[in-house]
Formats: C-alpha cells, sequence, structure tokens
C-alpha cells in the first residue's frame, strides 16, 4: 500500500489539520487530474483514496500504523470510560429498535400520538448520549493526538501502542455515532 502521507507530501502525523490535508489533496491533484492534459487517472484515484483514508482519525491511523510501525497488532477491550458509553449506548439502541417497530405497526392518528412522549424521551437520550460521545471524540482529536504526535517527533517507541490504543477508541466512537444517526432518522420518518 502507498504511504498516503508521502503522496501528499505531508509529515506522517496522527493529528491532522483538515484545511492543510484539503489544501495538500488539492496541490497534489491540479496536475493529476484526468481532465487535465498530462493527467494521470492511477494517481488521481490513489490520491482520492489518500484524502479520505487520512481525513477520519480511525483510518488515518490505521494507515499512520501499517506504515510506520513494527508493532503487532493486538485487541484492544474498552476501557471504563468507553465502556460507560457502551453501558448507556446498548439498551438505548434496544429500547428505540423496539419502539420504531411498535411505531410502524401504529396506523392511526391515535395509536400514533400515543407514543409521542415516548420517541421524544427516546430522541433525547440518543441525542444526550451523542452529545457525550461526541465530547470524548473531540478531546481525543485536541488532547491525545497532539501528545502522540510530540511522542513520534522524540521516536518514543511506546507510542505504537498508544496509537492503536486511539485508533480503536476513534473506531468505537465512530460505529456509535454512526449507530446514533440510524436511530434518530428512524425516529424522525
Amino acid at each position: 500500500m502507498a504511504d498516503y502521507f508521502e503522496l501528499l507530501t505531508l509529515p506522517p502525523s496522527a493529528a491532522l489539520d483538515e484545511e492543510v490535508l484539503q489544501q495538500a489533496y488539492l496541490k497534489a491533484t491540479r496536475s493529476a487530474h484526468p481532465d487535465q492534459v498530462g493527467g494521470d487517472v492511477q494517481l488521481s484515484a490513489e490520491l482520492n483514496a489518500a484524502l479520505e483514508t487520512l481525513k477520519s482519525p480511525v483510518t488515518r491511523l490505521k494507515h499512520l500504523i501499517d506504515q510506520l510501525s513494527q508493532t503487532a497488532w493486538r485487541a484492544i477491550p474498552l476501557d471504563n470510560g468507553l465502556m460507560g458509553l457502551f453501558e448507556k449506548l446498548g439498551p438505548l439502541l434496544q429500547q428505540s429498535a423496539a419502539f420504531l417497530t411498535r411505531k410502524q405497526a401504529a396506523t392511526s392518528a391515535l395509536a400514533k400520538a400515543l407514543l409521542a412522549a415516548e420517541e421524544m424521551r427516546l430522541r433525547e437520550a440518543l441525542e444526550s448520549l451523542n452529545d457525550e460521545i461526541e465530547t470524548q471524540w473531540q478531546q481525543l482529536l485536541e488532547t491525545n493526538l497532539p501528545l502522540c504526535d510530540a511522542r513520534l517527533t522524540e521516536n518514543d517507541a511506546s507510542v505504537w501502542l498508544d496509537l492503536q490504543a486511539l485508533q480503536a477508541r476513534f473506531a468505537y466512537l465512530a460505529k456509535w455515532r454512526a449507530q446514533i444517526r440510524e436511530r434518530l432518522l428512524g425516529l424522525m420518518l
């Protein structure tokens, strides 16, 4: 697999500013775009893959680890903070799934009206949990990733295990955000 940091002429980094990434992508694609004279379809596709990989912390960290680390991948258990979120999420997803089944079965206006209060309670609970997940996400982006970058520049070999743990945290949080979004959309229909 190509080194997407090198392809976009960016230094390998756990924390990437979106604007810097976008500028590097635009600069690289100017001459490679297939619509340009001398454009290269293959290079353009690789540049698109690089952008998609590096813009998400989940895939960016996996790529960084795959490219530079000699540390073998390992299973990452949920820490107490993530376990607390998961313990809230699981029952809430089950409750909302059961509610959506009842909502779909409700055919009369009265039956639908009787479900309105429960729907509002579920929506508020999902939005509140989403806010907690978003807070965790932002903390990882703003605090943990820059600290790991500092350790990378110091050639701290133990950073790779921490980056694996961060990648797993981001992956869990991304999955949970998507599940909550899906349930909120279901409640809106």
